[in-house]
């Protein structure tokens, strides 16, 4: 099957990945390169960026580093320009960026205790950090009509997982923009141009380590209550998501707009019963 008649195919395709050298971020940006697609990695870093679009074009892909703050509105439309005119389009948007911050955590402490800029803190890095590049990168899909546009959702938007409440508000915040963005996105400029997120359950991650992993590498008791109520009995592999977000960047899934998919071994599904 030629890469003209495969709808999963993402030959041809310009894909950006914001924190695209992160842990899950990275493994995407991996994923979309190895199904032909050409990866911008954005980041704040250039240097992690560079070795990140190093790595790709050692494997075969074609990449590059687009250096910019995802909450820095003039730098984004910058890069977003700087990439159109290398690469002349942007069809693929992950919205990677984003995490929780240490210091809005409540696992030890009583929520009232929380400093209100720790707050806005993590709003802003997970909420704003995917609504400005959708924004950005998006009114570039809109003048094609088409494009695609992957955000980052959690199992702590629609669960109450204790200790994280700024960062609940704001997945719970991306589940909203990606609906309302993929309505606007449908009507406005057609149905070429579609917005989608997924939901991971449980990964081991830098920013999570601590919280799930003891020293020596045993589960913590908060990383045991997890599992306990996952099905499949595990954490999930980064890789895990790939396959998912491939298939929502491609023509396979050209009917599919304004979905959250849970990619969590069953977190979602189990009652605990």
């Amino acid at each position: 099957m030629t890469a003209t008649t495969n709808p999963f195919s993402l030959h041809g395709k310009v894909a950006v990945v914001t924190g695209g050298y992160g842990v899950i971020g990275g493994s995407l940006a991996s994923g979309l390169a190895a199904a032909n697609a050409r990866v911008a990695i954005l980041g704040r870093h250039r240097d992690a960026a560079e070795a990140k679009a190093d790595e790709i074009r050692r494997n075969g892909g074609e990449a590059c580093a687009l250096v910019a703050d995802v909450l820095d509105e003039a730098r984004l439309d910058s890069v977003r320009d700087e990439l159109l005119g290398a690469w002349g389009r942007v069809d693929i948007l992950v919205n990677a960026a984003g995490g929780n911050v240490a210091r809005s955590r409540s696992d030890d402490r009583p929520v009232f205790d929380v400093p209100a800029d720790a707050f806005d803190e993590v709003l802003r890095l997970n909420l704003h950090g995917t609504v400005l590049p959708s924004l950005r990168f998006g009114e570039a899909m809109a003048r094609q009509r088409s494009g695609s546009i992957i955000n980052i959702s959690s199992m702590a938007a629609t669960r109450a997982l204790s200790g994280v409440f700024g960062y609940s508000v704001a997945k719970a915040g991306i589940d909203s923009v990606t609906r309302w963005l993929a309505v606007e996105m449908a009507r406005k400029y057609g149905d070429g141009v579609r917005v989608n997120a997924i939901a991971p359950g449980f990964f081991v991650a830098t920013q999570n380590r601590g919280v799930l992993l003891n020293p020596d590498g045993s589960y913590t008791e908060r990383a045991m209550r997890i599992i306990g109520h996952t099905p499949m009995g595990r954490f999930g592999n980064p890789e895990e998501l790939n396959g998912a977000v491939q298939w929502l960047c491609s023509d396979a899934a050209s009917f599919v707009t304004g979905v959250v998919l849970p990619i969590d071994g069953g977190f979602s599904a189990d009652s605990g019963v």
